[in-house]
């Protein structure tokens, strides 16, 4: 077999695996080694070799040392009630509005999101916080669960984003201008799955009642407990790409910060271990996942697979857009089976020279670069809540517990919809990724 139909039928095999529910980095490093054996005749010395540096290549990255520290942000955010605080103070401001609740859910994942930078852990605290509200005010389940499911794909959208993060490693780029980057296209989603949630409650107004207006004394107060929590995001933002600090300095103080603001909100000894101890296990995780995913890529770089690839798209005379369009749509594909860190370890060595190797726009490397990654995580966070897999959609609707799954994947249609929206917006108009990256350049 060629270098390339290997290559090919690595990913088969490695896709059959993980719907055995072999675990996703086990499942790479396993179908990389057994390619690298073959692409080098059994030579097993060059295997040995391979191996014998690359746990400690990728892992002595500093670079690397942000996705813990983000990590444990999120974890203080988590255990420490500051989702509580979030859910306060949007819905103080907007819950008397008919879907009003479901739009403070929605405005809080975003919230939270800009301190935890995990999807999965802000639609499950979220879904805590919010459910109860959702349901007190009679909201129907459809709505309330599908409404959370999306929100909590902000966790990632809205910066810091550990995807963004690997990202960024993996194609050398900055990690604050990406998440600079981040940040409209974010602002743009919530927006969207806010008008949503109007455009549902208008066409079924049984389906989001009004809550209580909140009077401006409670308000106030909301602000006043909310404002730490922005604060945070601020540093850390602006601090990375403002040149105060290195992300690494950046979210050390943000993961510090959050950890004052738990234990002022009341976390004690045991939210601490339960911090540590997520921490470490989600690091874990990651960590084996790149493990992997280098095994991987190692192996389709012999193959010549990203190479040839390439040179094909480029010179197929095929619409750059369209291409875009193609890559898109296969991580679409791929987030029935695959979570968002692993297709973006995975694929983005391939997909990645292809892209750059063709012309956007007139855009420059590094402006292709960031908006290629913005797409990418946009699009790869559709996978949370799309069927049949939607894990944002599992956990909401285990912890809704009497609302069947389908309804719950009924109420994600429409948000769908809208992010459906969102990538056709972003992909004609890359200035919405780049605008604030040139205006902070200026």
């Amino acid at each position: 077999m060629t270098g390339v139909q290997v290559g090919t039928l690595m990913f088969a095999i490695m896709l059959a695996l993980m719907v055995a529910r072999v675990p996703i980095g086990i499942a790479m490093f396993a179908v990389g080694l057994g390619g690298y054996v073959y692409l080098t005749d059994g030579n097993f010395n060059a295997l040995l070799s391979s191996l014998k540096n690359l746990a400690y290549a990728r892992l002595s990255n500093y670079d690397l040392v942000v996705i813990p520290l983000f990590l444990l942000m999120g974890q203080f955010a988590t255990h420490g009630g500051l989702s509580r605080a979030l859910f306060r103070f949007v819905s103080a401001y907007m819950g008397h509005l008919k879907g009003g609740v479901a739009i403070a859910a929605i405005g809080a994942c975003a919230g939270f999101g800009a301190i935890c930078g995990s999807s999965l852990a802000t639609a499950a605290t979220m879904g805590q916080v919010a459910l109860p509200e959702l349901r007190r005010f009679g909201y129907s389940g459809s709505l309330a669960t599908g409404a959370l499911a999306a929100g909590g794909t902000l966790g990632i959208m809205i910066p810091p984003s550990v995807p963004l993060v690997i990202y960024a490693i993996l194609t050398q780029e900055s990690i604050g201008k990406l998440f600079i980057a981040a940040v409209i296209p974010g602002l743009i989603a919530m927006a969207g799955y806010m008008l949503v949630v109007r455009i549902v409650v208008t066409l079924n107004p049984r389906a989001g009642p009004a809550g209580a207006r909140v009077g401006w004394a409670d308000r106030l107060a909301s602000t006043l407990q909310v404002l730490p929590v922005l604060l945070v995001f601020v540093v850390v933002i602006v601090g990375i790409y403002g040149g105060w600090a290195n992300p690494t300095e950046a979210a050390a103080i943000g993961a510090a910060a959050c950890g004052i603001l738990a234990v002022i909100n009341g976390m004690r000894g045991a939210g601490l271990m339960d911090s540590a101890l997520g921490t470490a296990q989600q690091t874990a995780m990651i960590f084996l996942i790149l493990l992997g995913a280098d095994m991987m890529n190692s192996t389709l770089a012999l193959s010549q697979l990203p190479v040839e690839l390439a040179a094909w798209v480029k010179a197929s005379g095929l619409s750059p857009l369209f291409v875009m369009f193609m890559v898109l749509v296969i991580y679409i594909v791929l987030g029935c089976v695959m979570d968002s860190l692993a297709m973006i370890l995975l694929t983005i060595p391939i997909f990645y020279p292809m892209i750059m190797g063709l012309d956007y726009y007139g855009l420059s490397a590094t402006d292709k670069s960031i908006w290629f990654g913005i797409l990418a995580l946009m699009v790869v966070e559709i996978g949370l809540v799309h069927p049949p897999v939607g894990m944002n959609v599992y956990i909401i609707n285990r912890l809704a517990g009497d609302v069947p799954l389908t309804e719950t994947f009924k109420g994600v249609i429409p948000f769908l919809a809208s992010d459906a929206v969102r990538i056709a917006l972003l992909m004609a108009f890359p200035v919405l990724s780049l605008y604030l990256v040139h205006a902070f350049q200026r």
